[in-house]
């Protein structure tokens, strides 16, 4: 029986799903956490065979030795994940301690972590990558601006999500960003005018793709996270033919095997440096799940299981599991300091026939998401976009 270690399966908490998925495919699936074993869901605990509480996930000495214990109770570990971009690098660690020849080690993981890094496989795989510099002084940031010009991103070279991500669109914002600027290095982007779009691929150990869906994101994360705004984006079933192509492409570049995983995209607004409107350009890359509730989603636009196609993907190299439906999954999240037009009530009446899940997110996800959340299905984008105004017009 093969052994899979599951590093912090209790989030996001649909993660349970994984391990429930795993443990019915016949692993046995060893989680670590430093959440209580009372505290765990029902879901979760009756998909482990077995727990191990840590004090502390940052403590590597802990997860050695959790690990440690696992092997010498069950025999050697097949496989370990996390499925969480934060442990990626934990994950590559530990792998190369215990001899785990399933996932990536920590030599591979430059490009799959370091923004400025993403570029060059992107550009090996012919997919054009907005200019760059790794921000050092005043001097050299000016520089690189006075070549792109104004507005710059700014964000740290390794890091998760849209924290700490700054546009830059003049001197005087330039002077403030160094002035609070910590220890992190960052990278200065020229600002792409686009959509993002994702790749969201499950891919066996031979590197070709037995899953394939994406999502659209209306409005930047950087804005939604600097603005305190509204989030929203939506997973489409079907994917265009330039981003599947791309994202293809981009799986070859980045040597990827035995993974779910996240592409970033731009869909040019306007013609650009980089393209034409509607081109499809680089952004960046997640070696894991699209974050939080996403998988779920992906099972209601795609009519399917996601979490079954990873297990199935980990257990058999394979899935038979096929796709039921074709829909558009829209993610709504509200923040609690606005006023809006409609009430919870009112959004589960108006949108009765439509609303597949509701309720709060987690605080560690909230920043980026908003503190509360309706998932809805539709068969257009026009719905998608009413539901939208709709949901987010405030009083």
């Amino acid at each position: 029986m093969k052994n899979f270690v599951f590093i912090s399966p209790n989030f996001p908490d649909n993660y349970w799903n994984f391990c429930r998925r795993l443990k019915e495919n016949g692993l046995n699936v060893l989680g670590i956490g430093d959440c209580p074993y009372d505290d765990l869901t029902a879901e979760l605990r009756s998909s482990l065979n077995e727990y191990y509480k840590v004090s502390s996930l940052e403590n590597y000495d802990e997860v050695y030795r959790a690990v440690a214990f696992f092997i010498h109770k069950y025999g050697r570990v097949d496989w370990l994940e996390s499925n969480n971009e934060y442990w990626l690098e934990r994950d590559a660690r530990l792998r190369e301690d215990f001899n785990i020849s399933t996932g990536f080690r920590p030599e591979d993981m430059p490009p799959v972590k370091f923004k400025s890094r993403m570029k060059e496989r992107y550009a090996l795989a012919g997919i054009p990558v907005a200019r760059f510099h790794l921000v050092d002084d005043r001097e050299g940031c000016l520089g690189f601006i006075r070549e792109v010009g104004y507005p710059v991103i700014v964000k740290p070279d390794n890091g998760v999500g849209a924290t700490r991500t700054y546009r830059i669109s003049d001197d005087g914002e330039l002077e403030a960003f160094f002035a609070e600027k910590d220890d992190t290095d960052y990278i200065m982007e020229e600002f792409i005018d686009g959509t993002v779009n994702s790749y969201d691929a499950i891919v066996n150990s031979g590197g070709e793709p037995i899953f394939e869906t994406g999502n659209v994101t209306p409005r930047s994360l950087m804005d939604v996270v600097n603005d305190n705004d509204n989030s929203a984006f939506y997973i489409r079933s079907e994917l265009p033919e330039d981003m599947r192509t791309r994202g293809r492409a981009a799986l070859r570049a980045f040597g990827v095997k035995s993974r779910f995983v996240h592409f970033e995209f731009f869909r040019l607004n306007r013609d650009q440096h980089l393209g034409k409107e509607n081109d499809v350009v680089a952004l960046e890359v997640n070696m894991r799940p699209s974050g939080g509730i996403s998988p779920s989603m992906m099972n209601y636009a795609n009519g399917t299981d996601v979490y079954k196609i990873w297990a199935d993907m980990i257990a058999f190299d394979g899935s038979e599991k096929g796709r039921e439906n074709r829909q558009f999954c829209a993610f709504a999240g509200r923040r609690d300091a606005r006023n809006y037009v409609l009430s919870r009530e009112d959004v589960l009446r108006e949108y009765a026939g439509a609303v597949r899940e509701e309720g709060r997110v987690d605080p560690a996800l909230a920043t980026d998401m908003g503190e509360y959340m309706f998932l809805a299905c539709f068969d257009t984008v026009e719905e998608v976009n009413e539901f939208y105004r709709r949901v987010f017009e405030e009083v």
